[in-house]
């Protein structure tokens, strides 16, 4: 049997280790990765090797060549131009696989029993076999769920925090059968998850999953590089070791000498032809390469060292990497996490902080501290964006030199000399974090349309009469007053799919940002006609006529957030009378129960004034609280009800997106309206898109994110709905009272329990399997319908918090309050089954 061994990877996230070096050939104990993998093909019997191969692809065939020396036959195909994906790479090389055929990745560490998998491929009469394993946090992977039968019943492709049905993920092996590969074009980049599997579904081919026992490991970042060793030397990973284990949990190779004096404290590994100082002190989980010299009295604590390097004497190694032929000099310090490129030089009594990166072949200077990368800011969380866009503690996660580097990072993803605007809240943080942004995107080149101090909507709206690539706006967070939010849209103003916010946390990542020279570093003009563009598109959507007949008065209450003070010109310019409470700027946002006071003296003012309905506005123009004539508020779901009755006896048969979570009473109302609902997922993007895909969408969104009305600008916006209102309201010559007494009497209830992230994929597992398949929706979370298709239970996985959220929703209390108990306990009980497992396993 043959095996395509994938060995393209660049493996950008272990940076710098692979600055010189592809991913496979990332050495693991001594041993490149693909070295491991070849020794567990062999243990299974598998001896003819194709590797695939691209990024420094001489390496590659310089160490294995033709594979005699490792007991194997090896060939090489090399992607020559672009990358082709996993899967174009094998569709290249179908004409030497006339077989069943085994798939594998180049940078994993596994002791799967691969005989077994292929046994079960060849029982089950499988066109595709993928190897699945079960992890505890599965957001890195691609997520599967099998049926009884093992068929495969869906997979998703990395999915975000809120999306994980399942701890079940693909390890990137498979056994396939040749005529699958007719279903690949040919010389196309085209991937196996993303691509063929669904393909082979969509087709009715028998394609299975095998569930492997046995240790898994993807190399793909620097902590998971470091976890996997460690593993290994204690033994819970079958590997082939390479060297001499001369006592239990030393394992030393030839010509090696250790000073009598040194400490050696198993499980250590240690290379050949090494040098060990006196009194040197070495800890359990040491890895130490070939031809490596410890000098006298240093202290190492589960680093790992590579081939060549020459440590100091006195030197302390904490957890850190050493690559290649680095030099580390007297006294110096090197800590958790750190990361030294190949053959870069340490100075005495230099110090590396914990994390810190440093790029191939740099001096650090004697007595330094580097705290940042060698090459330029600071490292940062693995992922940039959460539910919806960047957020961070103000001026503390989110800095200027952090905003910077962020500009610099959207920028290098658009084309030299591209457009961008750039826009903001009226807060002074959000002003300093805003020309940070415009810097990074200037030196690399783009050119940036400065709206400045104006509301979401607006920027939304003009976004696409400005010919540029893209936009960012930057604001306090609307839920946490301490935190900033940076949103980045596409050219027709909807917020970026999660691939471009990929590329972006890969240029940060990388630090691979473009430098422009001086005369094409970008510039900044500022729009002259935001106002008047917003101004008559708004008009454009409206009822005018309705608006100027009203004689409204509306109460709007700002919260010391002057964001949208466009409206109440607006609202005097069609003869309605807009008063305004609380415009004044405040350095701080109010915090919830401050709001809850200013909402409550606004039912005081619109009762006092008579008036049609008051309003308080947040999120710098793109939600609201609505009160009525007589000072109750509408908020929540209720208002999502009440909005979609309102635009629905205006639109009759028309089509209403919601979130996954929203209440039933949504599908109620359209019932009365011959209406129709579509649910997406629980983020903001989601609606937009949806909103966008769909002819007839005449509202998205909820009383929780805001309204979204698609023929105006795609985003969602409080000022034109409050026109929207108004216009609404004088039409149908009704209050806001009598329409919300039509609305359904639909009870929606949310229970939020502390769920740790490592549990989060084994929960939806276990939902799902302990469902009836057609009593589940997986549009985000598991939803379980109850026959009735108004009562039915969400569990959603908190995106961005280690929560999960219950929804119940129901014309019955008393169905809710059982539901409720019984899924929160369900809940618990699995988690603290879980953790005691995980418990368990550590002792």
């Amino acid at each position: 049997m043959r095996a395509v061994l994938m060995a393209g990877g660049s493996g950008t996230r272990l940076r710098p280790l692979t600055c010189d070096l592809p991913k496979p050939m990332v050495p693991i104990l001594n041993r490149p990765i693909s070295e491991h993998i070849i020794d567990l093909l062999k243990r299974n019997d598998i001896e003819e090797i194709i590797a695939t191969v691209h990024y420094l692809p001489d390496i590659m065939r310089d160490y294995f060549q033709d594979g005699k020396e490792f007991g194997v036959q090896m060939t090489y195909a090399v992607e020559e131009d672009q990358p082709l994906g996993t899967a174009g790479c094998v569709k290249n090389i179908a004409d030497l696989l006339d077989d069943t055929f085994l798939v594998i990745s180049g940078d994993g560490i596994t002791d799967f029993d691969l005989k077994a998998a292929i046994d079960f491929h060849k029982k089950q009469g499988s066109k595709a076999t993928i190897v699945l394993t079960r992890v505890p946090n599965p957001i890195e992977f691609g997520v599967v769920i099998v049926d009884e039968e093992w068929r495969i019943r869906r997979f998703l492709e990395k999915p975000s925090t809120s999306e994980i049905f399942s701890d079940t993920v693909n390890t990137g092996t498979y056994i396939l059968e040749p005529e699958v590969l007719d279903y690949l074009p040919a010389d196309q980049e085209c991937d196996f998850s993303k691509h063929l599997f669904p393909l082979l579904l969509e087709k009715g081919e028998p394609i299975f999953g095998y569930i492997a026992e046995g240790y898994w490991c993807d190399v793909g970042h620097l902590d998971a590089y470091r976890e996997a060793q460690y593993d290994i030397l204690h033994r819970e990973v079958i590997v082939d070791y390479h060297y001499e284990e001369q006592s239990p949990g030393i394992w030393l190779g030839h010509n090696t000498q250790i000073d009598p004096s040194a400490k050696i404290q198993p499980p250590v590994l240690i290379g050949n032809n090494c040098r060990i100082g006196a009194r040197t002190n070495i800890e359990a989980g040491t890895i130490i390469g070939d031809n490596v010299t410890i000098g006298n009295d240093a202290d190492l604590k589960r680093p790992i060292i590579w081939n060549g390097a020459i440590i100091g004497d006195e030197v302390h190694l904490r957890a850190c990497t050493i690559s290649r032929g680095v030099r580390v000099d007297r006294r110096a310090h090197i800590l958790e996490g750190a990361v030294v490129g190949a053959l870069s030089t340490v100075g005495e009594e230099a110090q590396i902080s914990p994390g810190v990166r440093v790029w191939p072949s740099k001096q650090i200077e004697s007595g330094a501290t580097l705290n940042i990368n060698l090459i330029w800011g600071n490292t940062a969380q693995r992922n940039l964006f959460g539910q919806r866009g960047v957020t961070g503690l103000a001026n503390i996660d989110i800095t200027p030199e952090f905003a910077v580097k962020l500009g610099a990072a959207y920028g290098s993803t658009l084309k030299p000399g591209a457009h961008v605007t750039v826009s903001r809240d009226q807060r002074s943080i959000s002003r300093m974090v805003s020309r940070s942004l415009i810097a990074g995107l200037m030196s690399v080149g783009v050119h940036v349309q400065n709206l400045e101090a104006t509301a979401i909507p607006m920027a939304r709206t003009v976004l696409p009469t400005l010919n540029v690539a893209g936009g960012i706006h930057v604001r306090l967070h609307p839920d946490r007053p301490d935190h900033i939010l940076i949103e980045f849209f596409d050219n027709k103003g909807i917020d970026i799919p999660k691939g471009k916010e990929k590329k972006i946390e890969g240029a940060y990542f990388k630090e691979d940002l473009r430098r422009s020279q001086i005369q094409e570093i970008g510039t900044v003009t500022y729009p002259s006609r935001v106002i008047d563009t917003y101004t008559t598109a708004f008009e454009h959507h409206l009822n005018v006529e309705a608006v100027r007949h009203s004689n409204s008065k509306v109460v709007i209450d700002y919260a010391y957030a002057v964001s949208g003070a466009v409206l109440p010109q607006l609202l005097g310019k069609f003869g309605c009378d807009a008063v305004v409470l609380n415009a004044s700027l405040s350095p701080m946002a109010p915090s919830a129960a401050e709001r809850e006071v200013l909402l409550g003296q606004l039912g005081q003012v619109v009762q006092a004034l008579q008036a049609t309905f008051g309003v308080q506005v947040s999120a710098n123009g793109e939600q609201f609280v609505l009160v009525d004539e007589v000072g109750t508020p509408i908020r929540g779901e209720t208002l999502t009800a009440l909005m979609t009755h309102i635009i629905l006896t205006a639109h009759p048969k028309g089509i209403i997106v919601v979130p996954v979570h929203a209440s039933g009473a949504v599908e109620q109302v359209a019932r009365r309206h011959d209406g129709h609902v579509i649910r997406t997922k629980a983020n903001p993007t989601a609606l937009m898109e949806a909103c966008r895909a769909n002819d007839n969408v005449v509202l998205g969104g909820s009383g929780d994110m805001g309204f979204i009305f698609p023929d105006l600008h795609p985003g969602f916006d409080a000022m034109f709905c409050i026109a929207k209102l108004i216009e609404m309201l004088t039409v149908q010559e009704r209050s806001l009272g009598q329409i919300w007494s039509e609305l359904p009497r639909i009870s929606h209830r949310i229970q939020t329990l502390r769920c740790p992230w490592t549990v989060k994929g084994a929960l939806m597992r276990y939902l799902v399997e302990t469902h009836p398949a057609d009593a589940l929706e997986l549009i985000d979370g598991v939803k379980i319908v109850d026959g009735n298709h108004d009562n039915w239970v969400l569990v959603l996985p908190d995106a961005g918090e280690p929560l999960v959220h219950i929804f119940a929703n129901s014309d019955d209390r008393d169905w809710i309050e059982e539901q409720l108990r019984e899924y929160r306990t369900r809940v618990q009980d699995f988690i603290e089954s879980e953790q005691g497992a995980a418990e368990g396993v550590a002792t």
